[in-house]
C-alpha cells in the first residue's frame, strides 16, 4: 500500500484541487474517470480534493450520483489526502441528508453554499448552516460564492457562524479592489485563531496566498495538480518573484477561464488529455471547437512535473 503523502495541519489549508464530475448526459457519474482525476490530484501533491464544487456540478447531480462520486473518490484516496464533499441544496432537510449521506460515504470535511432561488437573509442562512453543521460531526467550510448564490457573507456573519463548534474555514471570492490584505486582516479580527480563510477564483489567488490566505480552492488545481502546487508552495512561502513567475504562465489559461468560464474549460481540456469524454451538463454548452486550439496551447505551457 502506498505511503500516506504529507499533509497540512489543517484539513483547509494549502492547495485544495475542485475536480470535475465527469457525468453522461443522463447525470450519471462515471467513478472510473472519477477516480482517475483523483489520482492525478494525490500525485500533484495537493493537500485535499474540494469534491461536487461548482467545477464538480454538484447542483446537477442527483443525490444517488452525489454519493456514487463521494464513495468513488474515497475508495481511491485511501486516506492519503482529505475529502472536502459540497452539500449544496436548496433545501435545509436535503442538505442535511446530503452531510449525512457524505459522512457515511467517508468524507472527511464538508462543502456548503447557501443554494436558494428566493432571496436569504443573514438570519436564515445563519440557521442553515447552524442546523446543517449539527447534522453530523465533520468539520464544515462556508462557501462564499455570491456570483452563484447571489448572497454575500458579511464579515459580521462570517463571525457568528465561526463560534459553531464544527465550521472551521471560509471558501472567499475575490477581495473587493483584490483588498486581499485589508480582508484577510478584518475577517481574522473577528474569527477564532483556527478558522482558516481561503480563496477561490483562480486568476486571483497568487495574491490572496501572497497577502496570507490559508488556502487556494482551486478550479485549475483538479485538472493540472503539479504547477497549481506549485504556484501555491512559491506564495505560501511568500516567494514574490517566483510567483510571478509561475502566474505568468497561467495566464493564457486564466484568460480562457475569464472569456468563457472555468466550467466549459476545464472539460475541454480534460478532453484534449484523454481523461474524460463527458462535456458539460445541458444547458450548459461545451466550449466551441474553435477555441480547442487555445486551450491545447494553454495547457501545454504548464509543466506537469
Amino acid at each position: 500500500m502506498p505511503e500516506p503523502l504529507p499533509q497540512f495541519t489543517s484539513l483547509f489549508t494549502g492547495l485544495s484541487a475542485f475536480p470535475l464530475t465527469p457525468a453522461d448526459e443522463a447525470g450519471r457519474v462515471d467513478t472510473d474517470a472519477l477516480q482517475g482525476l483523483v489520482a492525478r490530484i494525490i500525485d500533484g501533491k495537493a493537500n485535499s480534493i474540494g469534491l461536487l464544487g461548482s467545477t464538480g456540478i454538484y447542483a446537477y447531480l442527483s443525490r444517488e450520483e452525489r454519493r456514487r462520486a463521494v464513495s468513488a473518490a474515497v475508495e481511491a484516496a485511501k486516506g492519503r489526502i482529505p475529502i472536502i464533499a459540497g452539500i449544496g441544496a436548496l433545501r435545509t432537510d436535503d442538505v442535511k441528508t446530503l452531510a449525512r449521506d457524505a459522512a457515511s460515504a467517508g468524507a472527511d470535511a464538508l462543502l456548503l453554499a447557501p443554494v436558494s432561488y428566493m432571496p436569504l437573509s443573514e438570519d436564515e442562512v445563519f440557521q442553515h448552516y447552524a442546523t446543517v453543521a449539527a447534522t453530523t460531526d465533520l468539520p464544515l467550510c462556508i462557501y462564499n460564492n455570491p456570483t452563484t448564490t447571489h448572497f454575500t457573507f458579511s464579515a459580521a456573519l462570517l463571525a457568528r457562524l465561526s463560534t459553531i463548534d464544527t465550521i472551521k474555514a471560509v471558501k472567499m471570492p475575490a477581495a473587493k479592489d483584490l483588498a486581499f490584505t485589508s480582508e484577510i486582516a478584518t475577517l481574522r479580527a473577528k474569527t477564532p485563531k483556527n478558522f482558516a480563510i481561503g480563496y477561490s477564483v483562480d486568476w486571483h489567488c497568487a495574491k490572496a496566498l501572497l497577502a496570507g490566505a490559508d488556502a487556494w480552492y482551486s478550479v485549475v488545481g483538479g485538472l493540472l495538480p503539479h504547477p497549481a502546487a506549485a504556484l501555491t508552495k512559491a506564495a505560501m512561502e511568500k516567494n514574490a518573484t517566483e510567483t510571478a513567475r509561475i502566474d505568468a504562465m497561467f495566464e493564457p489559461l486564466w484568460t480562457l477561464f475569464r472569456t468563457h468560464g472555468s466550467l466549459r474549460v476545464m472539460h475541454a481540456a480534460a478532453n484534449l488529455l484523454g481523461l474524460t469524454k463527458a462535456q458539460p451538463p445541458r444547458p450548459i454548452l461545451p466550449l466551441s471547437d474553435t477555441f480547442l486550439p487555445e486551450v491545447e496551447k494553454a495547457i501545454a505551457a504548464l509543466p506537469e512535473r
